[in-house]
């Protein structure tokens, strides 16, 4: 996808998020995150928001902390979720292409590593205010669904915080059936290793394997939907090692 795609997609997910969650209200609870409620939904995704914006529009080139959540509700908080989201959409559609910020995955450039963070951060964050309504969601296209799978496999589980780790080797496969994409994970002691390669069902034998639509297992493997939504094949106790240690907090 091209960082123009990620800008016009993450400013229509951060539209969407805003009209769920105004239609659920700010007390409703969000099934996919258990505990919650809108109001920490939109708290929560509108720091994020204003935090890499800041790295965007300031250009700072360490790390620099969040400026906490707002002690805001209601009509008052969703405005302010919309006013930090179209803050971070003029931020990313102003910015050089040669822009130098901090990131922490890596990226072809800092522009390209913010635009797919922050419209990944969105989607899912949508997905959950969406999931407050009980209604079917809105869709996400399979070249996106594909190019989160990657950030997610390759990018935030490489990382050495990663705590999807086995004692025993194990190899979990996840097969989009309507694209060309097939990732392969190893999963050790160490950080998983994750290689994507195109078509095929895959020649190499593995422990386990999920399959479904691209869309279907972006949403599964960030535990937005149950491993029941997409087929898995081989030992399942491998797939629960993801679902349960995957989650990426803040």
């Amino acid at each position: 996808m091209q960082i123009t795609e990620h800008i016009a997609s993450l400013s229509e997910e951060g539209r969407l998020l805003a009209a769920a969650a105004e239609q659920a209200g700010p007390g409703a609870s969000v099934p996919t995150c258990p505990g919650w409620q809108i109001r920490h939904l939109l708290r929560h995704t509108g720091m994020v928001h204003r935090w890499a914006a800041a790295f965007i529009a300031e250009g700072h080139t360490a790390y620099h902390p969040d400026g906490g959540e707002p002690d805001l509700d209601g009509a008052e908080l969703l405005a302010w979720f919309r006013e930090g989201h179209s803050h971070l959409v003029r931020s990313l559609e102003e910015a050089p292409a040669d822009l130098e910020c901090w990131t922490f995955l890596p990226a072809p450039s800092p522009l390209a590593f913010w635009s797919r963070r922050q419209l990944n951060e969105t989607t899912v964050h949508r997905v959950d205010a969406e999931s407050a309504l009980g209604g079917p969601l809105t869709p996400v296209p399979a070249t996106r669904a594909v190019d989160g799978i990657d950030e997610l496999l390759t990018g935030f589980h490489a990382r050495p915080k990663s705590r999807v780790r086995s004692d025993k080797p194990r190899t979990l496969r996840v097969r989009a059936v309507d694209t060309a994409a097939t990732w392969t994970v190893r999963i050790s002691e160490d950080p998983p290793q994750t290689v994507r390669t195109a078509g095929g069902d895959g020649t190499e034998d593995v422990d386990c394997e999920l399959s479904g639509t691209a869309e279907g297992l972006y949403l599964v493997l960030w535990n937005r939907l149950p491993l029941t939504a997409v087929t898995l094949r081989g030992e399942r106790a491998v797939a629960r090692l993801w679902t349960d240690n995957s989650a990426v907090t803040w």
